[in-house]
């Protein structure tokens, strides 16, 4: 039996924005094996969306609440409930412009 996935969407708030946030929340969550997509926004925010198993989700979780880029600064972080999904709906993790 194979694990359980989900996803949940995320928004980040902070200086996010021109610190390379995309660039090093695409490889943290390619490391931890997640797929899904992150965007800066008009609001000056970093949002997207992780798609994976439990356990590597919470951990790309935590990072996007507390690490980060080295340049950053989060001020919080907002994820949706995580749902419970049969298949990837995304190859990899990637940043879109």
């Amino acid at each position: 039996m194979s694990a359980k996935l989900f996803m949940c969407d995320f928004e980040v708030f902070g200086m996010v924005q021109g610190v390379f946030f995309r660039k090093f929340t695409q490889k943290q969550a390619a490391s931890l094996g997640l797929r899904g997509w992150c965007m800066n926004t008009l609001d000056g925010t970093v949002k997207g969306q992780l798609e994976g198993e439990e356990k590597p989700m919470n951990e790309m979780k935590h990072w996007l609440q507390t690490k980060g880029s080295p340049s950053s600064r989060i001020d919080k972080a907002v994820f949706t409930v995580p749902k419970e999904i049969t298949s990837y709906s995304f190859k990899n993790f990637s940043i879109r412009r």
